[in-house]
């Protein structure tokens, strides 16, 4: 195997060398590779278009995404805007064996002024890179890499104690704090407001709902950290949420819109249970001190009524 690298061809044996995930002409086209299969599949509302060029958490909210909006709109998407990003930066980092993994963020058409964040995987130098995380963050707030002198990043290994929180609790510790609280994580609107948005839900008139924060960790779920130049890490991790609306003795629960009760199955009569995963970007400073999220997407992935 070679890797072409800012500085020549590097010659590899083996899996313990470190060597960068990729090369940076590689990286572009995994980029165009994902930007095409994802505006095929939803134009056509067909997930199994993309489904080659996504996994983990990604991969479960399109799917549903898809899914609800094929049967809502069998023939396709009639309000379908193609994704364009434009202004690409590849972050890639030097790391011995596999997953080998690297970073693009690019600004996009939708959704706002925001910047796209991807994190690519793959487990072995004959697969497809796939899509495991997407979040996006506002201009400005992608932090900056520490890089060497070739401009290869740092991967963080996922159990450092040299940061405020182990990158592979962070998905405990946030389901934690969704549940309780705490000190763990900056206010914010993915923080504190989402807690708080919690609270003011729960106080609906003739009608209770219960939630359940679960972590997720396993396989292409695991979290993936890279080195910041301040000395901590830029993190992505995912959750598993639960939300069940059950409506009082004579009351109903209404489905919030045509997209959840495509996903529903069972007969919504007296609760409502909502399924779904969250990837998160999160900047976990050295030593001590709150993780602040930069980006969150969550998507719900199934429904079942009652």
């Amino acid at each position: 195997m070679s890797l072409t690298t800012a500085s020549g061809c590097v010659v590899v044996h083996g899996e313990r060398e470190v060597v960068p995930a990729t090369t940076r002409a590689e990286a572009a086209k995994a980029l165009t590779a994902f930007t095409d299969a994802y505006n095929k599949a939803d134009k056509a509302y067909d997930s199994s278009v993309d489904a080659p060029y996504v996994t983990g958490a990604l991969a479960d909210i399109d799917s549903a995404r898809l899914k609800a909006g094929h049967v809502n709109s069998p023939s396709g998407n009639a309000n379908h805007t193609p994704l364009t990003l434009t202004d690409a930066h590849f972050t890639i980092p030097e790391k011995a064996g596999w997953p080998r993994w690297f970073v693009a963020d690019a600004r996009g058409n939708k959704g706002g002024d925001f910047r796209w964040v991807l994190v690519f995987t793959r487990h072995d130098l004959g697969e497809r890179w796939q899509v495991a995380y997407l979040t996006l963050m506002t201009p400005g707030t992608v932090p900056e890499f520490r890089t060497d002198e070739d401009g290869w990043a740092e991967a963080v290994p996922a159990d450092t104690t040299q940061l405020a929180v182990r990158p592979d609790e962070l998905s405990k510790s946030f389901a934690s704090y969704l549940q309780d609280g705490g000190k763990a994580f900056a206010d914010g609107r993915d923080t504190s407001g989402l807690r708080a948005d919690r609270e003011k839900a729960a106080n609906t008139p003739g009608l209770v709902r219960q939630y359940i924060d679960e972590p997720l960790t396993r396989d292409d779920y695991a979290p993936l950290a890279l080195r910041t130049a301040d000395g901590g890490a830029l993190v992505f991790f995912t959750t598993h949420h639960y939300e069940k609306q059950t409506a009082y003795t004579g009351g109903t629960v209404q489905v919030p819109n045509k997209d959840v009760q495509a996903l529903v199955k069972g007969e919504v009569k007296q609760s409502l249970t909502l399924e779904s995963i969250a990837n998160q970007a999160v900047l976990d400073p050295a030593g001590s001190g709150p993780v602040r999220m930069l980006g969150r997407v969550q998507g719900m992935t199934s429904a079942q009524g009652e």
